[in-house]
């Protein structure tokens, strides 16, 4: 289905707007939740209720000042926040947040980029946010900026084999008799809409994605490659201002990319239970599709931030523990398991 360019650039700033909107509402989410969580105030002198806190947040990182370590690598010391927001936010292009509108005559798919490898695209986007963690760890010329980028380079290559894996799982259910479906997210989501949610076919693999997500976005209790106690900040020690800004952004941007992506892979996308019709006519169906997705996405996020406030972090021995001894056996027995009951019919 060809589409004008004009139509793909709205889409586009739809779907940009969409996520910069979400950064700042999950920052003041996050603040006001964990301040309940502890029994605090939280976020309340700045707009009603705190509600403009992160728009000061904002306001202080564009006037601070830019510093950057004497023996740092210029180039890549300013590159490497960019890398790591640019990745988070390439990883929406393919998420569908809706089926698709008919308008007047016209079918506008809800998704900026249907591209048949979607599920590829998210496994690139991912791996490539630790790119802009890694090389900012080494171009700050410090050495807890290098562990940390060390740490999140060895916490990838650990998840990620899980991640991949249950990702694999998934396309079997995607399947027919000849083997793997379709890598487009619109087609996962289609399928499901049709069957059932693979979180109920699959929820060993559910688990296990999350899990590996987790670590992906190094959220706690899998953020060593910042770990305060005895990283100072990791990563981001020596940064300031709106670079730093940047890999704050990226963060919260994987967590809504992420977040995006299980709902999509797992829990039906757009589809609402008990409603089979995939199709949709008219702007208030499609309204109400995006609503079904983004309200499952906010129910996810506030998993994200429970579990960041309710878990201690873990040793990086128990974090590679986890990863290769637990995680990736039971990502090869989930895929086994899967594509075994799939080829008997039975899911």
């Amino acid at each position: 289905m060809s589409e004008s360019p004009w139509l793909v650039l709205l889409k586009t700033a739809v779907v940009f707007g969409v996520t910069m909107t979400a950064v700042p509402a999950l920052v003041l989410a996050e603040r006001r939740l964990s301040a309940w969580m502890q029994y605090r105030v939280g976020p309340n002198r700045v707009g009603p209720f705190g509600s403009l806190q992160p728009l000061a947040d904002l306001v202080k990182l564009l006037f601070k000042e830019e510093l950057a370590p004497a023996g740092a690598s210029p180039f890549l010391f300013a590159v490497a926040p960019a890398i790591s927001a640019i990745s988070a936010l390439f990883m929406m292009a393919v998420v569908p947040l809706g089926g698709t509108l008919q308008l007047g005559g016209r079918q506008i798919r809800l998704v900026v980029a249907d591209v048949d490898l979607g599920v590829l695209c998210v496994l690139a986007a991912s791996s490539l946010g630790v790119y802009g963690i890694t090389l900012g760890g080494w171009a700050s010329n410090s050495k807890y900026s290098l562990l940390g980028g060390l740490r999140s380079s060895a916490q990838m290559i650990s998840y990620e084999l899980t991640l991949a894996l249950a990702l694999l799982g998934v396309l079997v259910l995607n399947g027919d008799a000849q083997g793997l479906g379709s890598f487009s997210l619109s087609d996962v989501i289609a399928r499901q809409a049709a069957t059932t949610w693979n979180v109920f076919k699959a929820p060993l693999g559910f688990l296990l994605f999350t899990t590996a997500a987790f670590a992906e976005t190094n959220r706690l209790p899998f953020d060593l490659p910042e770990a305060e106690p005895e990283l100072v900040g990791g990563y981001h020690t020596e940064y300031s201002s709106m670079r730093f800004g940047l890999f704050f952004l990226g963060e919260y941007a994987a967590m809504f990319a992420g977040a995006s992506v299980i709902v999509c892979l797992f829990l039906g996308g757009w589809h609402f239970p008990f409603v089979t019709k995939a199709e949709v006519v008219g702007p208030g169906g499609a309204l109400l599709q995006v609503a079904v997705f983004l309200a499952k996405v906010v129910a996810f996020l506030f998993f994200f931030i429970h579990v960041r406030w309710t878990l201690p972090r873990f040793r990086y021995d128990q974090l590679m523990r986890l990863g290769w001894r637990v995680m990736l056996p039971l990502s090869l027995l989930n895929l086994l398991v899967t594509g075994g009951l799939a080829a008997a019919g039975v899911l």
